[in-house]
């Protein structure tokens, strides 16, 4: 069975309407009527929110539903990477204040290169992030 039918089904032998499972939920009735009618899919939290809702296991809506798993691994894959690119992106930032501080104290040559470089550096590290998030789509 597909997974809107499925929650449909659940959902109405929990005896809930749609507007009344999405205020517990915290999402639109449009949201429920999207997942509901297979125009949409929900995220792994909902999923897992509709499971105690229903008071269905995660398992039974899951299994052999081939398009949702496939939604998981991509969005567990953007979250890592995502948290890569945070990470990176803090030491970059850090790199470029630090020395942009070290630069000032000293003057001179230096100052001066690293005023003029700075601007760049951070475009490109907004443009490497860009291109990440991006590739992530």
């Amino acid at each position: 069975m597909e997974l809107g039918k499925k929650l449909k089904e659940a959902r109405m032998n929990s005896g809930l309407t749609q507007e009344q499972a999405a205020e517990k939920l915290m999402v639109t009735r449009q949201t429920i009527s999207n997942w509901e009618n297979e125009k949409s899919l929900p995220d792994i939290i909902s999923v897992i929110n509709m499971s105690d809702l229903y008071h269905i296991s995660l398992d039974d809506l899951l299994k052999g539903n081939k398009e949702m798993i496939a939604k998981i691994e991509k969005d567990s894959k953007t979250f890592e990477s995502n948290k890569r690119l945070i990470l990176v992106t803090s030491i970059l930032v850090f790199i470029v204040v630090s020395i942009r501080l070290i630069s000032t104290n000293i003057g001179g040559a230096l100052y001066e290169f690293v005023e003029a470089a700075t601007p760049w550096v951070l475009m490109g590290i907004g443009v490497a992030c860009a291109c990440a998030y991006m590739s992530d789509k």
